[in-house]
């Protein structure tokens, strides 16, 4: 099964989950690998995160287990017959959609799947990443601030952190890539003319400050290449750091990635997001 995809379901709290697996091609049962949980955004579903990021291509690169979990929605049986019903959000906290609605415990979900996967695959657990697109990223905070104690670190594109009474337990690295045209979540929070979801977002750097307070880094340390300007946190607890990305110009969209609708935003060329992510998550293990 290695280099191929495998759907998966698990039956929790009273649903039927599905998600897609991806092992790399020198995956060997008892030699752990480093586990990537790949969210993907609001709107979304696990086989559209997989053309989206071209995680899997990065995976079979760098030798990583990927996993695309879907998320919820409301039922649509015509549409979903013909392919085309599979519109799943997160439940990151204020955002988003259906998930929000429902109070379905996300946190409660990604939890069992990953426990489910140790018991399935050889998974080093000092190596277990989440990342995500917009809704996807703001879980993947979300995860950081709930399960710090299994997740290394995170990786968010285009996303926000929207639990507002985050009490996270463990220091957790973040690398956070976003696009000053972003105008579903943008930089300075509010409600984006472009964004779906009508909930107001907290700053992006509101997330940023906090997670360096988190995890105790030190003063940022900032560079610029092109249209990118890269601002890094480092000398946090267990080595942690905050490193976060501004593509100027930049909207919303995963960057180096495939753009999924023509209404959607143009991904940029100024950085390939799953090779970024892959080698800061690479660089940040747990102790």
């Amino acid at each position: 099964m290695s280099g191929a995809d495998a759907e998966k379901q698990l039956d929790w709290d009273g649903r039927t989950r599905s998600y897609l697996v991806h092992l790399p091609p020198d995956y060997r049962p008892g030699t752990p690998l480093p586990l990537v949980l790949a969210l993907h955004g609001g709107g979304g579903n696990a086989n559209g995160n997989v053309r989206q990021t071209g995680f899997n291509a990065e995976a079979d690169r760098s030798g990583f287990i990927v996993v695309h979990p879907d998320g919820t929605g409301e039922r649509r049986p015509l549409l979903n017959a013909l392919g085309r019903g599979h519109i799943h959000t997160w439940n990151a906290g204020s955002c988003c959609g259906y998930a929000v609605r429902e109070n379905v415990d996300d946190v409660g979900f990604l939890r069992a799947l990953l426990a489910q996967l140790q018991r399935d695959y050889s998974i080093d657990p000092k190596r277990i990443y989440a990342s995500g697109l917009s809704n996807g990223g703001m879980m993947s905070y979300r995860l950081a601030c709930e399960l710090g104690e299994s997740i290394a670190a995170i990786g968010v594109v285009s996303g926000a952190q929207t639990v507002y009474d985050a009490r996270p337990t463990a220091p957790v690295s973040v690398i956070h890539i976003h696009g000053s045209a972003d105008q579903n979540v943008t930089l300075a929070g509010g409600i984006g003319a472009k964004a779906l979801d009508r909930t107001p977002k907290p700053p992006v750097q509101e997330a940023l400050d906090f997670w360096v307070r988190h995890n105790g880094c030190g003063a940022a340390q900032i560079t610029r290449e092109g249209p990118v300007t890269r601002t890094l946190y480092g000398g946090g607890r267990d080595g942690t750091e905050v490193d976060y990305y501004l593509i100027e110009g930049g909207g919303h969209s995963w960057p180096g990635g495939e753009r999924m609708l023509s209404i959607l935003d143009e991904p940029s060329t100024a950085l390939d997001a799953s090779a970024l992510i892959w080698k800061f998550f690479a660089a940040h293990p747990k102790p």
